[in-house]
């Protein structure tokens, strides 16, 4: 397909790929997201792929513009079941196939591709142990509402081709050719689209702003550096629909007149770069990206930029000094990105989230994205489902969505038959939700009120088995190490709490601590420079109001009530039990174990003993002992 030189050119392109998607009769897509990849998914497609064409079987392994096989296989992006990995989905009929392993490619391609059959054996098994095939019917899916995630899993993550087809670009062609760069703003103002990124800023506020200023050149950036632990939701849209994305950045673009844009991705997502190169590359063939776009006089090209890692970067002026070539930290912000951004120049800085919603409010209008969750809050978002929960992995429900559902309806509960104790939302910038705001819908306006944030996405669940003081020690051990250390109250507050934190999880709590751990935590909160400082207290914050009891419990009473801190269990040696064999007492590096006679059942036995005093909680004896002699208590 040669570079398309006008508008004409770019709807004929469309056309031509619709119809040779379209005579695709079945498609047949391996997930090829990280967690599916990382379970062999690719092992899974070449063998796919190798079967196909030993056996000739009439299956197109790429999009032509002519019309090819009736079947077609692909590498898809993520559907999202990602505890069910590596997951093939089959279109039209709908049929997910969960657990696949290579041997099953043989199956696969004689009943379904060759024959049309379902291979039963591969569906998704409900709690009741019936297969259920169809995606739609499982209760992952059920109550999802996927609509930035529409085609993430649906099309070839690599192909730009099927991306037009499903009408991709669509809405930059409107935004190019039918709307003023007003029109554009004040659509998405209407939307009421607020930023995904974790502050629910109104995105349609900020383009806005940047296009009034008068100072050129203008610039958009993107911010992939998704840095909270356990968080994939970003990754997932670069890595399954990386254009779409791409359409929403050069529609902001048009919009404001900017003419070059970045997109900052972190270092450890090195497949969503590879995507965004290539994706980036053929949009570029295609004249998409580049000067005189469409045979217009509107210039836009797009640079990757790869993050080092620095979970700070995640903030705006950190961000922006990061690709200027300065190190990664906040500075004092006396103007808006919008008035002084990237090189001094205005800026529109949106997240991955944020852009991928961006087409689907330009084509369908502001009032279908408006019918979606809450007045305030518009829209869906994606979470990352992890932790003590049946079913984990990436999900998108609508804004206002209550807590209960996704825990119970699409998470499908607790593991194990645990009960639930609390879900980190928000990451490291977060705070906990427990039982008692089950029934909170998820929003930009309901969540603060409750003590956390939405944050990008990240929803861990925890157990009754979980210790809320080593959840929030184990976040701000993060914070902590991730602070660039340009703030006092950041560098030395973050220190000083986790000190705290974990001296009460190896039993060294002592009276005042709480009370100074309160005082840290809101001065930090008010004098920390950028958000990462303001926001790191939160974890501490949320856990002492809503559990409190544990910090009282591991202070005074030297007990973890949930039983996870291995420095307060008590270890003991039970004489009924012991063999008198001295193998705990060999490991044992601390010389906490020593042999003791005890005259029992009216015989003399050596038998140990344990001194508490003296025990490190290294735990070899319990892992060297036979004889279940040497209990644990919590």
């Amino acid at each position: 397909m040669p570079k398309l030189a006008n508008r004409d050119a770019l709807q004929k392109a469309r056309e031509t790929y619709k119809k040779a998607l379209d005579a695709e009769k079945r498609k047949i897509l391996v997930c090829a997201g990280n967690g599916c990849i990382a379970s062999g998914s690719l092992a899974v497609y070449d063998k796919l792929a190798e079967i196909i064409k030993s056996k000739n079987v009439p299956c197109s392994l790429e999009l032509k513009e002519e019309p090819g096989h009736p079947a077609g296989l692909k590498k898809g992006g993520c559907p999202g079941f990602c505890n069910q990995s590596v997951l093939v989905l089959v279109e039209p009929e709908g049929w997910l196939y969960t657990k696949v392993k290579p041997e099953d490619a043989e199956e696969i391609v004689e009943q379904t591709i060759k024959n049309g059959k379902p291979v039963e054996r591969l569906a998704f098994k409900g709690p009741d142990g019936k297969p259920v095939l169809k995606k739609a019917e499982i209760p992952f899916y059920k109550k999802q509402t996927r609509i930035v995630l529409e085609q993430c899993g649906e099309i070839d993550a690599e192909s730009i081709k099927e991306y037009l087809a499903v009408g991709g670009y669509s809405a930059f062609e409107k935004v190019l050719f039918d709307m003023k760069p007003e029109d554009v703003c004040k659509e998405v103002k209407e939307s009421n689209l607020r930023g995904r990124g974790g502050a629910g800023f109104p995105a349609g506020d900020k383009w806005t702003d940047t296009l009034r200023e008068q100072a050129l050149p203008k610039y958009v950036v993107c911010n992939g550096d998704e840095g909270d632990p356990g968080a994939f939701m970003d990754q997932s849209v670069m890595e399954g629909v990386p254009h779409q994305m791409i359409e929403g950045m050069l529609i902001a673009a048009k919009a404001i007149g900017a003419s070059h844009g970045y997109i900052y991705v972190r270092a450890e997502y090195p497949r969503a770069v590879g995507r965004l190169r290539l994706a980036i590359k053929h949009a570029e063939e295609f004249g998409l990206l580049g000067d005189n776009i469409l045979g217009t006089d509107f210039n836009f090209k797009l640079t990757i930029y790869r993050g080092a890692g620095a979970f700070v970067c995640g903030e705006g002026s950190a961000l922006m000094g990061s690709i200027e070539g300065r190190r990664g930290m906040p500075r004092v912000k006396r103007y808006r990105s919008t008035q002084r951004g990237l090189y001094e120049k205005p800026t529109v800085l949106n997240n991955v989230e944020t852009y991928a919603n961006v087409p689907l409010i330009i084509n369908r209008g502001a009032a279908w994205y408006k019918g979606t969750g809450p007045a305030t809050s518009p829209g869906t978002k994606t979470f990352a489902l992890t932790g003590k929960i049946v079913n984990t992995g990436l999900i998108e429900v609508p804004m206002g969505t209550k807590l209960r559902e996704i825990i119970y309806d699409i998470g499908g509960g607790i593991l194990n038959g645990k009960k639930f104790k609390a879900v980190q939302i928000g990451g490291p910038s977060g705070g906990c939700l427990t039982e008692a705001d089950m029934d909170m819908p998820l929003d930009f306006d309901s969540v603060p009120k409750a003590g956390a944030i939405i944050g990008s996405g990240g929803l861990v669940v925890m157990d009754e088995t979980n210790c809320m003081i080593e959840i929030a020690r184990f976040f701000m051990n993060f914070t902590q190490k991730e602070s660039c250390g340009k703030c006092v109250p950041c560098r030395e507050g973050t220190m000083r709490m986790l000190e705290i934190l974990e001296r009460i999880i190896s039993g060294g709590g002592k009276s005042g601590d709480i009370e100074l751990l309160d005082e840290l935590s809101v001065t930090v909160s008010k004098a920390a420079l950028c958000g990462l400082g303001k926001t790191a207290p939160n974890p501490i914050m949320s856990t002492l109001k809503r559990f409190r009891n544990e910090y009282e419990d591991h202070i005074y009473k030297h007990k973890c009530t949930a039983g996870e801190c291995q420095k307060l269990k008590k270890l003991s040696i039970d004489p009924q039990n012991c063999s008198g064999c001295g193998a705990c007492s060999k490991v044992c590096p601390a010389g906490a174990i020593t042999q003791q006679d005890k005259v029992l059942e009216g015989k003399k036995k050596a038998y140990y003993v344990l001194d508490e005093s003296k025990c490190i909680k290294c735990f070899a004896c319990t892992e060297k002992c036979k004889f279940d002699a040497v209990k644990e208590e919590a």
